[in-house]
């Protein structure tokens, strides 16, 4: 997933900055083993101004040696006076936006279109299993609009989301249709959340389109998701809730959590996301090289012997 900051002679910058800023960010992604790319939809307005086309941009991608884009998330500016899934006025404005969506990507073969299906927590609470079911509507009717167009809709909970609890997550999906609506775990941010991402994994594996691997150090136990306007800013708790596999803080059970995809034979791209990775004096760079390095010493090796049972 395409999070990433540099710096320059004005300061810190990400890879849009310009083609050679571009340039140098696929070729690190490449050299240290990645495949292919996820980025954010609101990238579609770069991408036109700079290559002309998203199929432009994704010829660019391949000749720095990498297969494709595989993903988009649809990062939306949720606001409960126009774009709320828990709120049914606002539904039509949703889906004209999915419909003017498909059409921009439409350039290129995605396999997920990625959603936070809810808006943020406190614009959302109390949450209800009635606005769940309100909630689930919506995606339903988006996930036949963008399998019209060959993509899969697949929701990802952040911490902070109004759907983030077990209890919440279970009702969000007994009421979603399964061949419109897909998961996306991300395996920090249920972990922050004090969902174990094995367990929920386990338990929709069949749903499962796609993941975020990263790692965290904290739980959230005191109700830092309810922090306006930003929880993963704002928490007094927190500086950096964010680092990559293998850190020697980190909560989630990779090694456990790959075993278990294993087991359930997914077949498709795992993404590595750093999220702020160059809080605290990180950097986005080094984080995705001792990912990299992590996949394919630690997880290639685990996963190879759970096949071989």
């Amino acid at each position: 997933m395409d999070h990433w900051r540099s710096q320059s002679p004005h300061g810190p910058i990400d890879q849009w900055e310009s083609r050679a800023t571009m340039d140098r960010f696929l070729k690190q992604v490449a050299a240290v083993g990645y495949d292919a790319i996820d980025t954010f939809d609101f990238r579609w307005y770069q991408i036109m101004g700079e290559y002309g086309s998203v199929a432009n941009y994704q010829e660019y991608v391949q000749e720095h040696g990498l297969d494709r884009i595989v993903n988009t998330f649809h990062a939306a500016d949720y606001d409960p006076r126009n774009y709320a899934p828990h709120i049914p006025a606002t539904h039509a404005n949703i889906l004209e936006d999915f419909r003017v969506t498909m059409d921009r990507w439409s350039g290129i073969q995605l396999d997920n279109i990625i959603v936070m299906p809810a808006t943020l927590y406190y614009d959302m609470e109390p949450v209800t299993e009635d606005k769940l079911k309100i909630t689930a509507d919506l995606w339903n009717q988006v996930g036949a609009i963008t399998k019209d167009a060959g993509v899969r809709l697949t929701c990802h909970h952040e911490f902070f989301c109004g759907i983030q609890s077990r209890w919440e997550l279970d009702t969000f999906y007994a009421h979603t249709d399964p061949e419109y609506v897909h998961l996306f775990v991300d395996t920090a941010q249920h972990c922050i959340a004090s969902v174990d991402p094995i367990e929920f994994y386990e338990a929709y594996a069949d749903r499962v389109s796609g993941f975020h691997f990263k790692d965290t150090r904290n739980h959230d136990l005191i109700g830092d998701y309810r922090r306006r306007p930003d929880s993963e800013i704002m928490a007094d708790t927190t500086e950096r809730w964010f680092y990559e596999m293998g850190d020697e803080g980190g909560l989630v059970d990779f090694e456990g959590f790959i075993r278990a995809v294993a087991r359930r034979g997914f077949d498709g791209y795992l993404s590595v996301e750093h999220d702020k990775a160059n809080k605290l004096g990180g950097d986005h760079a080094e984080s995705t090289a001792i990912a990299a390095w992590y996949a394919k010493n630690v997880l290639e090796r685990v996963a190879a012997e759970e096949v071989a049972k």
